[in-house]
């Protein structure tokens, strides 16, 4: 017990910042504004009150877990995609493993043809709001008509009375193809570059996080071109390899989701937060445990089968120290 009491208490200057695609987190009732028909008690994926419930406390349980083994709380900031509403957040907030955690939570409705929207949880006691707004991304398709896409969200808030940026994001599919669909992205990208100069036009010191499902790898012209300039720091672009990434297609591993933040997260200043480590949060019990899919996200569906999974991401996240 003493053991566990020092060491809870050195790591009390460590703070886990998390982004997590939750894979069509939706209510059971139907929506008439948005396509939502898939997951209703009627449709063919059989989408009912059971599964819904049982899909929360998963969530909340891989939430709670994400990098408490190094800082020993569960995130102070989670970054969440695929949201059909604030409804859905509320009941994952108070969840078995999510109740205790005082998290308030932001979210805006998108105009995204499905319903999904982008959302951010936040601690109370670490982090207050002071300001937020959805930004619009316009994006037209092949045929010049507009492409409803999900907005970024973005929150200004005091992380331990520091003020910091935060962009949430989650950019067009590559559902037609990456190569046709990755003009999308990249006005995706611009459309942030827009808001980060915004910010550092006036406060040239400013602490921005960006983060989201960006549907492109680190390495992809959308992030390492249009995204990630002389400003900012992407620790992502190590964590992809052959054998590790956050989703899984055709076995291959990729890594949309992404934390990228400003250089001086790497400044050390008494009284503010520096950059520790980024890491895949891919354990175990998030993985699919037999088979041929052995070591890919264990996801709530595949195609209109209910496996019974957490998502068809893994959550990634960034260490911050309070020095």
């Amino acid at each position: 017990m003493a053991n566990t009491y020092y060491f809870n208490k050195k790591s009390t200057n460590h703070y886990t910042v998390a982004f997590y695609n939750l894979e069509n987190l939706f209510d059971t009732k139907d929506d008439p504004h948005t396509l939502d028909e898939d997951f209703l008690p009627d449709s063919e994926k059989q989408w009912n009150r059971s599964r819904y419930e049982k899909k929360i406390f998963k969530l909340g349980t891989a939430i709670s877990n994400i990098g408490f083994s190094k800082t020993r709380k569960a995130p102070i900031l989670v970054g969440v995609a695929e949201v059909e509403n604030k409804s859905v957040l509320e009941d994952l907030v108070n969840s078995k493993h999510l109740k205790g955690k005082n998290y308030g939570i932001v979210h805006y409705d998108s105009p995204d043809e499905r319903g999904i929207d982008v959302g951010l949880l936040y601690q109370k006691q670490y982090f207050e709001v002071t300001n937020s707004e959805s930004v619009q991304v316009l994006v037209d398709n092949e045929n010049g008509m507009r492409d409803y896409t999900r907005d970024i969200l973005w929150i200004t808030g005091n992380l331990n009375n520091e003020q910091i940026h935060v962009l949430i994001n989650h950019w067009p599919s590559r559902r037609d193809g990456a190569e046709t669909t990755a003009y999308k992205r990249i006005v995706a990208a611009e459309r942030n570059r827009e808001i980060i100069d915004q910010i550092t036009a006036e406060d040239p010191n400013a602490k921005i996080i960006v983060m989201g499902d960006f549907n492109d790898d680190p390495s992809s012209q959308s992030v390492k071109n249009h995204l990630v300039q002389h400003d900012l720091f992407n620790p992502m672009e190590r964590l992809l390899t052959r054998y590790s990434g956050s989703t899984n297609y055709r076995s291959q591993w990729n890594l949309f989701d992404q934390i990228i933040f400003s250089h001086n997260f790497h400044k050390y200043e008494k009284g503010k937060h520096s950059f520790s480590d980024a890491a895949i949060f891919d354990d175990d019990f998030l993985k699919i445990y037999k088979g041929r899919y052995k070591g890919n996200p264990f996801r709530t569906y595949v195609g209109r089968k209910y496996i019974g999974g957490y998502s068809d991401h893994f959550p990634v996240y960034i260490k911050l120290r309070l020095n």
